[in-house]
C-alpha cells in the first residue's frame, strides 16, 4: 500500500509520519501493494484532524477523525477503516463487485463471524412538491433531521440538503 501524507497548518515531523505509516501499515493485510492511501493531517486551534481516503475501483473508503491529540486521531482513524472493511467484506464478495481485485485474496476469502448484513428496517414514502434549496433547509430544521430530500424548483431534479458542521448546509445535486 502506498501512503501519501500531506499536512495543513502542521509540521510533518518524522515521528508523526512514522506513526501514520505504522498505523495504516496494519491495513496492508487487506489491500494489494498497488493501492493508494491519501492522508491529510491538519490542525485548527485544539483540533487535531486526520483524513484518510483510499480510492478503489469506483468506490472510496474514507474516515476522518478529530481529537485534541494527533496520535489519538491516528489511532482512531485506523480502527474505523478496519471496522468499515470488515463490515463490508460480505457485500464485496456477495455482490461480486469489481473492487475485489484491490484487496488481498486472504481478506476477501476469509469468513468472519462479525460480518453484519445491511438491513433496511423501515421504508418511508412521501410526496415531493417542488421547492428551493433554502426552503428545503427550513423544512429540514422543522422536521429535526440532518438531511432533507426534495424536488428542486429550479431544476426539477431530486436534491438533498444536509446539515454540516459549523451550522452550515450542503446541497447534493445529481450529475447527469
Amino acid at each position: 500500500m502506498r501512503i501519501t501524507i500531506t499536512g495543513r497548518n502542521i509540521e510533518l515531523t518524522d515521528g508523526i509520519k512514522a506513526a501514520v505509516e505504522d498505523k495504516l501499515g496494519k491495513l496492508e493485510k487487506y489491500f494489494t501493494p498497488e493501492t493508494d492511501a491519501f492522508v491529510t493531517l491538519s490542525v485548527e486551534k485544539d483540533r487535531q484532524k486526520i483524513e484518510v481516503t483510499i480510492p478503489i475501483k469506483g468506490h472510496i473508503i474514507r474516515s476522518e477523525q478529530v481529537s485534541n491529540d494527533m496520535y489519538v486521531s491516528i489511532d482512531l482513524v485506523e480502527e474505523v477503516i478496519e471496522r468499515q472493511l470488515k463490515k463490508y467484506r460480505t457485500k464485496l464478495v456477495s455482490k461480486k463487485m469489481n473492487t475485489v481485485e484491490s484487496f488481498q485474496p486472504e481478506f476477501v476469502e476469509t469468513e468472519s463471524a462479525d460480518d453484519e448484513e445491511i438491513r433496511i428496517v423501515r421504508t418511508k414514502r412521501f410526496g415531493m412538491k417542488p421547492m428551493y434549496p433554502e426552503d428545503a433547509c427550513i423544512q429540514m430544521e422543522l422536521t429535526g433531521h440532518d438531511f432533507f430530500v426534495f424536488r428542486n424548483a429550479e431544476t426539477d431534479e431530486v436534491n438533498v440538503v444536509y446539515r454540516r458542521k459549523g451550522n452550515t448546509y450542503g446541497l447534493i445535486e445529481p450529475e447527469c
